[in-house]
């Protein structure tokens, strides 16, 4: 028989029922008697035990040998980790990257923090006049660019001044950030509005706007750029770059299974 319950008119009830005792003891994070689970399923007990013998034969939930009582199973743990290895985050962000350099017709990266560098994963170039010179394998200081700002203020101060006493801050333009105490409140400004500017910091001319990606367990573990002159990435034209490349962060966030925290701080962590 199907359910016609709010999950949608397509439920099979007994998966609903399984999928409701997984979430019940995942929420709960202990074990639980068979009459407790009961109460709060409220389900009949031979229906209960069912559920629960055929969802232990195949891994999904556990039973104490000691005091019969219930707990998630191993089964779950491994299907965590494949799911997280198929969480690729180049894999993820390829269309959506792709979807970017189209809507706004500038370049688009995607970067990783490698030994204190920002390293390029993927680039998406557009056919706008301006080519960026980088390139997939192509490392460059994190102190300077926008991935690699948003990348490091997204990391324990003492890893951020490990990375600065080990990479020095070097000055590549005028606008280059040299000094430890204004890269601190420029990471502090990343992390409050969600996004980082390179405002001609590492190449003259050059404007770039960063987001961080998170991965399931809410780690930011990546991060996408939009980049292009300076002049064209100013005023009504800048502010629909920042719009684009936050929302798209967040989308492919999504993709690689984060869900925010309703009432958290978002930007943090």
């Amino acid at each position: 028989m199907r359910s016609r319950g709010a999950g949608g008119t397509g439920q099979i009830r007994s998966v609903a029922k399984a999928l409701k005792i997984l979430d019940l003891l995942a929420t709960t994070q202990k074990e639980m008697s068979l009459a407790e689970i009961a109460q709060k399923m409220d389900l009949p007990m031979n229906t209960l035990h069912g559920l629960l013998s055929t969802m232990g034969d195949f891994g999904y939930i556990e039973q104490s040998a000691f005091d019969g009582r219930y707990r998630l199973g191993v089964r779950l743990f491994e299907i965590r980790n494949a799911v997280a290895n198929n969480w690729d985050v180049r894999r993820v962000a390829a269309p959506y990257i792709q979807h970017l350099v189209e809507e706004l017709e500038e370049t688009v990266h995607l970067v990783i923090l490698d030994k204190g560098e920002v390293l390029y994963i993927d680039k998406r170039e557009s056919r706008q006049s301006l080519r960026i010179v980088s390139q997939v394998g192509m490392r460059l200081p994190a102190h300077c660019t926008g991935v690699g700002k948003v990348l490091l203020a997204y990391l324990h101060p003492s890893e951020v001044k490990r990375i600065i006493a080990l990479k020095g801050l070097p000055r590549y333009t005028k606008n280059t950030i040299t000094n430890p105490h204004r890269l601190e409140a420029e990471l502090e400004k990343i992390r409050s509005q969600g996004y980082a500017i390179d405002n001609e910091e590492i190449m003259d001319s050059l404007r770039c706007v960063a987001a961080p990606l998170r991965e399931y367990n809410g780690k930011v573990c990546a991060a996408i750029s939009v980049s292009g002159p300076a002049a064209r990435m100013d005023g009504e034209r800048l502010q629909l770059v920042i719009d684009s490349i936050t929302r798209t962060a967040a989308e492919v966030s999504a993709g690689l299974g984060y869900r925010p925290v309703v009432g958290s701080d978002a930007n943090r962590a």
